[in-house]
């Protein structure tokens, strides 16, 4: 297996929340880009996931505070890329998709790419689950104009811009408040088809509905919450 590690300093980070995906890692971490640095999150694992990731070449980062905001956040700021990515870490998401992503970055024309999943079986994306996406959808189209599909987890930015925005939803909120915060700061976000892939073991958010109620009810609060205009991208539309 290629290992997911660099001697000098990686291209693109690369954030892995996990969860107990002893399952999923070795695929995952074999689908990392050469001269890219898998970042896995353990947020709790009692599977072995961690040691696993390590004998695999990855970074881990621990966060104890359970929550997919603080998985997030904390490989955020483990990160020292210039670009970081985000990706599932549970075989639904290729990271190997994210290359176009980080070269849209690199070259200036987006300052946020995100994937728009697009269920690849039946049983990928749960009804409920979809449902509860398009309503959001929906309402975070009401609240900043954008025309999104999908707040799916495969993204790219720069980690200076993402530290800038001062995100502070820890849980299910982390990745609408991204979206919601930059579009605040007039940053170009896009949005590109992505395949996605059965989950390898079992959903910690929308495996159930009540999962996806409480996954919503986070994301209701963030955009609920009143514009935070922080320092705004140079070049971007006020």
């Amino acid at each position: 297996m290629r290992a997911v590690t660099t001697s000098h300093a990686p291209d693109v980070d690369v954030v892995l929340p996990c969860l107990n995906e002893a399952g999923a890692l070795p695929w995952v971490l074999a689908r990392i880009p050469a001269g890219w640095r898998a970042l896995v999150v353990d947020n709790g694992s009692t599977d072995g996931s961690a040691d696993l990731a390590r004998s695999l070449g990855a970074t881990v980062v621990t966060e104890p505070r359970r929550g997919f905001g603080a998985a997030c956040h904390a490989g955020l700021t483990a990160a020292s890329a210039d670009i970081v990515c985000f990706c599932d870490c549970d075989a639904s998401l290729d990271p190997a998709l994210l290359t176009p992503f980080a070269r849209e970055i690199r070259a200036g024309t987006s300052d946020l790419v995100l994937g728009r999943r697009r269920p690849q079986s039946v049983g990928a994306w749960p009804a409920h689950a979809r449902a509860g996406n398009l309503a959001l959808a929906r309402m975070l189209r009401h609240r900043t104009g954008l025309r999104l599909h999908d707040l799916g987890p495969l993204r790219a930015a720069r980690r200076e811009h993402l530290l800038a925005l001062g995100l502070t939803d820890r849980r299910s909120g982390y990745p609408l408040q991204m979206v919601v915060r930059a579009a605040d700061a007039g940053w170009r976000i896009t949005e590109h088809d992505v395949p996605y892939l059965p989950r390898t073991g079992a959903s910690k958010v929308t495996g159930t509905w009540r999962g996806t109620w409480h996954a919503v009810r986070d994301m209701r609060r963030v955009l609920a919450e009143a514009p935070v205009r922080g320092p705004v991208r140079e070049g971007s539309p006020r």
